[in-house]
């Protein structure tokens, strides 16, 4: 398992490299990007100032109507945004500052991009663990009874609610409830994160703010993955329980609680095993669509904002954490698959 380890962690640095250096490139050349941007208002600001430059002037006008910027303009704005005219050269200062743990500054925010994260990082941790906590807490029993109840009525009544929520994307969800539970009904507050006067709140106070600005946001990010894992934990139980070894078990006179929850239970778990690595990047990244619609600040709308604004300090700063986060939920998920299942063995 080690050695494993080992070379799946050698092997993060090239993957990482790689994703990095695409995604880079491609935001170098992508339509609309910050210096283009600029080209439009420095050509308003040449036109307010009038024929004053001479044939200097109309120079600088024609080139600017074609599509090309004066040199010195064009110099100016590299500068500024730190390019140079060779991209590779550019990416490699950017990999140094990010290893030191500079990932820069915000040209449109004109805030550290390291800050910028930070403060909003908290807000989608909250989010996305209390999403992991329900999803985990209520998936795995709720699948297991579905399971030992298939085709009842338990099953059938919960399996309404469950395939409701698998058809009804949690975006979807969230524009209903703003109409009606927020709005139309005034049971909840219309977006963010906590109330303008969360500091002057007391302790229980400030839970129950907390509380009360959450309910629709965590019914949003709950709806998808909460459908989708209680129909794995139950198919995969009904195919366990379906196995020669628990008939095998309840012959030998083993006790049918203990042939479920020991044996069928613990196989049942690899899938879920398998994805609760991946879940760690979840966490953290969020969902831009939940976020903006909620008007919540966290990493999700933060990285949603800056691709709008053609900000790729901030986008290549959630890149860099988002592909580091996602090989360690990988490299977490190999390792949780061989802790449950011990016929795995990666040596």
């Amino acid at each position: 398992m080690a050695t494993y380890i080992l070379r799946r962690l050698l092997l993060m640095i090239p993957t990482f490299l790689v994703i990095t250096l695409f995604v880079y490139l491609l935001c170098r050349e992508v339509p609309g990007g910050p210096i283009e941007r600029q080209k439009e208002r420095i050509l308003m600001q040449m036109m307010q100032e009038g024929n004053q430059g001479g044939g200097s002037y109309n120079d600088d006008m024609a080139k600017m109507m074609t599509g090309e910027l004066p040199a010195d303009k064009k110099a100016e704005l590299m500068k500024h945004y730190n390019m140079t005219d060779n991209p590779f050269n550019d990416y490699l200062d950017w990999l140094g500052n990010t290893l030191s743990g500079d990932l820069g500054e915000s040209k449109v925010l004109n805030e550290p991009v390291s800050r910028l994260i930070i403060n909003r990082m908290p807000i989608s941790i909250f989010y996305g663990l209390t999403t992991m906590f329900f999803i985990y807490g209520i998936c795995v029993p709720l699948g297991v009874l579905k399971a030992l109840k298939n085709k009842s009525f338990i099953d059938n009544f919960t399996s309404v609610g469950v395939f409701i929520g698998y058809a009804i994307p949690g975006y979807a969800l969230g524009a209903i409830l703003i109409v009606f539970a927020a709005s139309k009904w005034g049971l909840f507050p219309l977006g963010g994160f906590v109330s303008d006067n969360y500091d002057s709140l007391s302790f229980g106070g400030k839970f129950i703010d907390l509380l009360h600005h959450a309910v629709l946001p965590l019914m949003c990010y709950l709806v998808g993955g909460f459908a989708f894992m209680t129909m794995l934990v139950k198919n995969t139980m009904l195919e366990n329980l379906s196995y020669d070894y628990i008939r095998t078990a309840l012959a030998k006179g083993v006790p049918y609680k203990t042939a479920v929850f020991r044996h069928a239970l613990d196989n049942s778990l690899i899938p879920l095993a398998t994805h609760f690595g991946n879940s760690i990047s979840l966490i953290i990244g969020g969902s831009f669509l939940i976020e903006k619609i909620f008007n919540i600040e966290g990493m999700g709308l933060l990285g949603f904002t800056a691709l709008e604004n053609r900000d790729f300090e901030i986008v290549m700063g959630i890149l860099a954490i988002s592909c580091l986060l996602q090989m360690v939920g990988n490299l977490l998920s190999d390792i949780c698959v061989a802790y449950v299942d011990p016929r795995i063995k990666f040596d």
